[in-house]
């Protein structure tokens, strides 16, 4: 998974404006990339969401609060935008972005959902879906196109959100940690766990290589368990660098945690990994969430190499 390197201020920041403050997503990005599933779970957490928006009709969303506030809303409203929509360009998109941008009651964010061209040629195979600028010349030749014409759109992106190894549960759990309306939930924590032969986890900020740690695989009676049983763990525990490593990284991540939350960031990634992803990184994981649960901070566990599963297609959208 990468995101993503989340720009800007959080949730919480528009909230900290004032009650007036209307907090605008304006989500866009590859098509197949997953901007129905991403949608569809921002509104989930509360928002108001508009999907396929016009571009001409963006603008007069917003002339009147009456438009775009219902009751019982909390102030939050997301708008899904891309080349499907009628009228779009990047030229006319980056206008009406100005121009809501330099309004004091609305705090504007553009979101922007990246992925690979494997994986796209896959979601819209498996899905039979055409892509939208794809003509004559197959889904490969629309890829491209597309990827030329919101080139500017990645560019000015808030957030740009990397789907390509993400299943819809992982990209959900990824929007709530950085779009949730709760203003007074400080900031949110994931540890991954992760095996470098299958690739890097691309949503992770801080990235430890656990590899040098003695290895349960080659133990017999270890090989076939996991990080999560305690004998994985008093294996890897005895290993003399296991303690001033934990101990480092720890001291580590929570000297840089408060100078994230200073720059708005509400929402890290922390990934371990080793060769096969259930061992030693499933342990350090463990033990480095717990740490920072008991700390006092929101986390959120997964490990993403465990049990090998294919990846879940987000929409083709």
């Amino acid at each position: 998974m990468n995101v993503m390197n989340g720009q800007g201020s959080s949730s919480a920041d528009a909230a900290e404006q004032g009650a007036e403050t209307t907090w605008v997503l304006l989500v866009t990005g590859l098509s197949g990339a997953g901007k129905s599933t991403a949608l569809k779970a921002i509104e989930d957490l509360g928002y108001d969401a508009v999907d396929n928006l016009p571009l001409p009709l963006l603008k007069s969303l917003f002339e009147s609060p009456d438009n775009y506030k219902r009751a019982g809303s909390k102030g939050a409203i997301a708008i899904g935008l891309d080349t499907r929509t009628r009228a779009f360009d990047p030229d006319s998109f980056e206008q009406h972005l100005s121009e809501l941008t330099a309004r004091p009651d609305l705090e504007v964010k553009v979101v922007f959902l990246e992925c690979g061209d494997e994986m796209l040629r896959r979601r819209f195979t498996e899905t039979r879906r055409p892509h939208p600028l794809a003509g004559g010349g197959g889904v490969m030749a629309g890829v491209t196109a597309e990827r030329k014409l919101l080139a500017p759109l990645k560019e000015r992106a808030d957030y740009t959100f990397d789907t390509t190894d993400l299943t819809s549960h992982d990209l959900r759990r990824l929007l709530a940690g950085h779009f949730r309306l709760d203003a007074n939930r400080g900031m949110t924590l994931s540890v991954v766990s992760f095996s470098y032969r299958l690739g890097l986890p691309r949503e992770a900020d801080l990235l430890f290589d656990v590899r040098f740690l003695a290895n349960p695989h080659y133990v017999t009676e270890l090989q076939a368990l996991t990080g999560h049983d305690p004998a994985v763990g008093a294996f890897i525990a005895r290993d003399p660098a296991y303690k001033e490593f934990f101990d480092g990284v720890t001291r580590l991540v929570l000297s840089l945690l408060p100078h994230y939350q200073r720059e708005g960031k509400s929402y890290l990634t922390l990934a371990f990994g080793c060769t096969g992803g259930r061992h030693r990184s499933v342990f350090l994981a463990e033990q480095v969430a717990n740490l920072l649960s008991d700390k006092g901070y929101a986390v959120t566990l997964s490990h993403r190499d465990t049990d090998i599963h294919a990846n879940t297609a987000l929409e083709s959208r």
